[in-house]
């Protein structure tokens, strides 16, 4: 049996809680219903578990949906330590705060030291409170020091997600 996901951060929430919970179906649905209860102040019943059937996935990973917004980045550097190392510490800092789903960071065969690194994130309107951030206005300014030159930028919205 598939293993089904729930995650908050695909639905509104004042919160902006980052809250995933995985499982077989029925064990996220339970989990689902009583965090949804504790956490976010709704009342257990049918209505609320029809909700969270509605936006219950199959797990997979790097999920994307249309509608959602990637950033396309590309950096020039010598030793891509310094970069990861650079993320790991963003990650620490922003912690649950961050509204990336997942991001993927390419070596380009064909130009030695040159980088793409793809973000997903849920909408525009998270990726700009994420870029927004004071973790990640100093994760900018650091990346100029384990990096050649000027990284740019590509500002995508999902348009069809097509599965393989």
């Amino acid at each position: 049996m598939a293993r089904r996901t729930i995650d908050c951060r695909s639905m509104p929430s004042e919160m902006n809680c980052t809250v995933t919970i995985s499982g077989e179906e029925q064990e996220v649905l339970e989990l689902a219903a009583a965090h949804a209860v504790a956490t976010h102040g709704h009342t257990d019943g049918d209505e609320l578990r029809r909700g969270l059937r509605a936006v219950m996935r199959d797990e997979t990973d790097l999920d994307l949906e249309d509608g959602a917004f990637l950033q396309l980045i590309e950096f020039h550097a010598r030793d891509l330590g310094g970069f990861r190392n650079l993320v790991e510490l963003w990650r620490e800092r922003m912690g649950p705060e961050t509204t990336a789903r997942w991001g993927i960071v390419a070596a380009d065969r064909d130009r030695p030291d040159t980088y793409v690194e793809v973000v997903a994130f849920p909408d525009h309107a998270a990726a700009m409170r994420n870029s927004e951030h004071p973790v990640t206005t100093d994760f900018a300014k650091q990346l100029q020091e384990v990096t050649e030159g000027e990284a740019g930028f590509r500002n995508l919205d999902v348009a069809m997600v097509m599965r393989m």
